[in-house]
């Protein structure tokens, strides 16, 4: 276990290499030195993970150096290693190494081949940081390093400004949650005066004065709006639909393995101190209750492939955060995991098909593609059937029953009965985006694509992932959640049948309404309140438009003011004067003598005046 922190030096080892590179290698080059920073990473995680286990340790920390030591402030540069941390560590080494090998295939060609795998490895290293991290301000370091790496993936091809439109946008709605993030971790300090998880975790339980301070609801409300920033959730989820606009494997890395995981990982390594406000705890429920209806919707009406797959990431990590805010801990996990297995597989299944139809994304444009593309087509069954939990064969289907039982067994009817609307909505958008893209008339779009070893290896492993043998990968967490259970009692039962059912529904109504003639949802999306719906659920709710009037308009309508203040205007005055003077005196140069000369006996018919008067 002494070789934690080299599942952290790898990458960035890797990072550092193609940096230095300055795309002078070649894409063999770049490839190899990316596969073999992750393939250690990976081995380094199964060792580090049977060593743990076997040794039946609850906790392992290994503290490198001093970071930070004035006075009573202390930060160390130290990792802990417990079932949490193994498991996000395995989920992001595990899958990130996939999408690694699907990407050295998928990104042949491209230019800035080099440059890509850097930034993967950074991004990597990032979120390793901040899962190992034993306290906040390591955390912090590792949060932001995932948001700037989001920022250059995403805007990676940069020479387009909608895609560098894209990447700000990101990087200014993610920060929002990092300002108050930090503020968490400021007023935190000033109560405990450590930045450390376990020291934090023993005061609260040996303090019980805690419970009656004020200032802690505000502490885990900064945590929440730092969360749902990162997480992608209400009100600050307008910035991930967007990012689709980078290469497709960063947006599997992205959803999948790395930065909208992290605000859930936060909410459950801080999970003491949202006990302590349960109120807070509550809001962190309802606010992934309102995000599966809302991202659920949007993705019911969305017409390019990977903006379904991203709002149908906003409405998963929905039912995490649901999970959260009952407090089913493990569950909440669980399906982060399952999520990342058939999500990946999603995501790389998409980029097969968009390189496929000529790097066309709208659904609307394919079609019949079920034997063109059988491989793809089978991905997408698994990966789809997953998302939407079809019963008992899919992974998906046990970490998401596991949130709804949760729910009930803790008297949350209201959101259990959202989440099993919620289910009926993402069988709906599933089942349209398959039937739309594989079934139906053939449109002659699909190009052959030269598939090898790279191509077949990841989307076969998360293929399996993603069906009922990813369910049998999940540890117990009852040494960091004692309070956790994975819930299967008997009279849940009922609640499990009512869901399957709920998700058969939506799969015949979506093959009724997309797979025969679609004379009646035509009517309906031509009518007025269709038309309606349909413009508000595309532009996700109207957020962007709300931001753009309170916010933008705003800023610039206050910039305009200060721009004409006395200040402002007495310095620019000056500015003025000078520019004028030099105006003048260039006009005054010129090229004739004879001008010369009379400006000359002026000046001396000047001089002598002044002389004689005195």
């Amino acid at each position: 276990m002494n070789l934690l922190y080299f599942t952290i030096l790898c990458p960035f080892m890797g990072f550092l290499c193609l940096s230095c590179s300055s795309g002078r290698v070649s894409e063999t080059f770049s490839s190899v030195i990316s596969l073999i920073s992750i393939s250690l990473t990976v081995l380094i995680t199964a060792y580090i993970g049977y060593d743990f286990l076997s040794s039946k340790q609850e906790v392992f920390n290994q503290n490198l150096w001093t970071w930070i030591d004035i006075e009573m402030l202390r930060v160390d540069v130290s990792l802990v290693l417990d079932r949490l941390s193994l498991t996000l560590l395995s989920i992001v080494t595990g899958v990130g190494f996939l999408i690694y090998i699907f990407a050295s295939w998928y990104m042949k060609g491209a230019e800035g081949y080099s440059r890509f795998f850097a930034y993967t490895n950074l991004f990597i290293a990032s979120m390793l940081v901040l899962i190992l991290a034993d306290n906040l301000v390591l955390l912090y370091l590792g949060w932001e390093g995932v948001g700037l790496c989001s920022y250059l993936l995403i805007g990676f091809y940069y020479t387009n400004p909608e895609y560098g439109a894209a990447a700000l946008k990101a990087f200014i709605l993610t920060r929002v949650g990092d300002v108050c993030l930090l503020i968490a971790l400021l007023m935190l300090y000033s109560l405990t005066h450590t930045f450390n998880f376990d020291n934090i975790g023993e005061l609260v339980l040996e303090d019980s004065s805690f419970k009656n301070l004020h200032m802690l609801p505000w502490i885990t409300f900064m945590l929440l709006v730092g969360a749902v920033g990162k997480s992608a959730q209400l009100p600050l989820q307008t910035w991930l639909a967007d990012a689709m606009v980078g290469p497709t494997p960063v947006s599997a890395l992205i959803h999948a393995a790395t930065m909208v995981t992290a605000g859930v990982y936060l909410i459950a390594r801080t999970h003491v101190l949202f006990l302590l406000t349960p109120k807070i705890l509550y809001l962190v429920g309802i606010i992934g209750a309102m995000t599966i209806l809302l991202a659920g919707l949007s993705a019911l009406v969305q017409i390019d492939i990977k903006r379904v797959l991203a709002y149908s990431t906003m409405s998963q990590i929905g039912y995490m955060f649901l999970a959260l805010g009952v407090q089913a801990w493990q569950p909440a996990i669980f399906h982060l995991m399952t999520h990342a297995f058939f999500k990946a597989l999603l995501f790389l299944s998409s980029a097969s098909l968009i390189i496929a139809c000529n790097h066309e994304q709208n659904i609307f444009k394919m079609g019949g593609l079920r034997f063109k593309a059988p491989l793809i087509y089978s991905c997408f069954i698994i990966g789809g059937s997953s998302l939407m939990a079809f019963p008992l064969i899919t992974s998906g289907f046990f970490s998401k029953e596991s949130i709804l039982s949760a729910a009930l067994d803790h008297g949350y009817v209201m959101l259990m009965l959202v989440g099993l609307v919620g289910s009926l909505i993402t069988s709906l958008y599933t089942c349209r985006m398959i039937f739309l893209v594989f079934h139906g008339e053939l449109k002659n779009l699909y190009a052959q694509i030269s598939p090898n070893l790279m191509y077949y290896i990841p989307l076969v492993i998360l293929s399996l992932l993603s069906s009922v043998i990813g369910a049998l990968f999940f540890p117990s967490l009852k040494a960091v959640f004692p309070n956790s259970s994975m819930l299967i009692n008997d009279h849940l039962f009922c609640l499990k049948i009512t869901s399957s059912a709920i998700v058969m529904t939506g799969c015949v109504i979506s093959a009724l309404l997309w797979l025969g003639p679609s004379v009646h949802l035509q009517n309906i999306a031509r009518s007025k309140l269709g038309r309606f719906l349909r413009i508000w659920w595309l532009s996700g709710w109207g957020f962007d438009w709300l931001y753009h009037k309170v916010f933008t308009q705003t800023y610039l309508k206050v910039a305009k003011v200060l721009s004409n203040d006395p200040l402002a205007m007495a310095v620019n005055s000056l500015a003025y004067v000078a520019h004028s003077s030099s105006k003048g005196l260039i006009i005054t140069e010129s090229s004739y003598v004879r001008w010369h000369l009379v400006v000359m006996s002026c000046g001396a018919v000047f001089l002598l005046t002044l002389i004689i008067l005195r």
